[in-house]
């Protein structure tokens, strides 16, 4: 299972890792839009936006659906809160890492002063 979170955990942080999906993903914040209205955003062809937009489903982090001719976007909250439960685990594994050390620092310091 561990594999498979990471797996997961990966495919989110390289979807987030390029610029124009973090910008589709902080447009799609705001509410969903449609595939024309993102590459308008973005400045970029519908066919380069659809790749993204692939690369963003594929992590769990948007999800689409096809009403005729006209493709809409939203976010899918489940991938970021995976993201956020990762970043999460790092914070309390680094906070407990730099409590420990601040304790030794203050026992350093106490054998010091006496």
């Amino acid at each position: 299972m561990l594999k498979h979170e990471a797996g997961a955990t990966g495919r989110v942080f390289h979807a987030l890792a390029d610029g124009n999906r973090r910008a589709v993903i902080e447009r799609l914040a705001r509410g969903p839009a449609t595939v024309s209205e993102l590459a308008a955003q973005l400045g970029v062809t519908v066919a380069a936006t659809v790749q993204h937009l692939q690369v963003l489903q594929d992590s769990g982090l948007v999800r689409s659906e096809k009403a005729g001719r006209v493709r809409t976007c939203q976010i899918d909250p489940a991938g970021l809160r995976d993201a956020e439960a990762w970043l999460q685990r790092q914070r309390t594994t680094w906070e407990h890492r730099l409590d420990r050390l601040g304790a030794v620092l203050d026992d350093e310091q106490k054998e010091q002063g006496s």
